[in-house]
């Protein structure tokens, strides 16, 4: 089998190209993150980015600056569904899993700093979104009047959780299983 040479690293061309160093840390970190969780070494996202680590460290000064700007990224796909005009909560819960499946690094950086300023807003901006989605799906009478926006949260927490906590030959079937129980408990009920 025949792999391709490695890419030779990027010439980090100084304040001039911050932008796109940004962008590359970002998008190393979210593999980093991926296949090592969040406490994979911060030199091998600067490696992959092609930069030193003191660019590294002048973009995002901690891990969980680093996390949060990458987490971001995941939280503007769900914005995106939300403000979509086809947004449905299995839309929205599709995305969460696939995000988990790939990911456990977001659930650790919130048990990791669950108080800090960064990430108490991402868990904002997610029950913005929610709260959109929960309203449309009232108005279309797919949701039971008995769930909150509380309830969806927490569920997008269990299934995210369960799914990050899974070994990774058995994450789709317990995120399968995960989304079958919160659409029976979600279901509106029939009189």
């Amino acid at each position: 089998m025949n792999t391709p040479p490695p890419e030779p690293p990027r010439a980090n061309r100084g304040r001039s190209a911050a932008a796109e160093n940004r962008r590359a840390l970002i998008a190393a970190a979210r593999v980093i993150f991926c296949d090592g969780g969040y406490g994979a070494p911060l030199s091998s996202v600067a490696k992959m980015a092609g930069v030193g680590q003191g660019s590294l460290y002048r973009h995002f000064p901690d891990r969980l600056s680093l996390a949060v700007a990458v987490f971001e990224e995941n939280i503007g796909d769900l914005e995106a569904i939300a403000e979509s005009g086809d947004g449905t909560l299995d839309r929205l819960l599709d995305a969460i899993v696939a995000q988990a499946l790939v990911s456990t690094a977001m659930i650790d950086m919130i048990q990791a700093a669950p108080d800090d300023p960064r990430v108490l807003n991402l868990e904002r901006r997610v029950e913005v979104l929610v709260s959109r989605i929960v309203q449309r799906e009232r108005e279309a009478g797919r949701l039971g009047d008995h769930v909150e926006v509380a309830d969806v949260v927490l569920s997008i927490s269990m299934i995210a959780g369960a799914v990050a906590r899974t070994p990774t030959d058995r994450r789709t079937g317990v995120a399968r299983r995960a989304r079958a129980l919160v659409r029976a408990a979600f279901v509106r009920e029939q009189n």
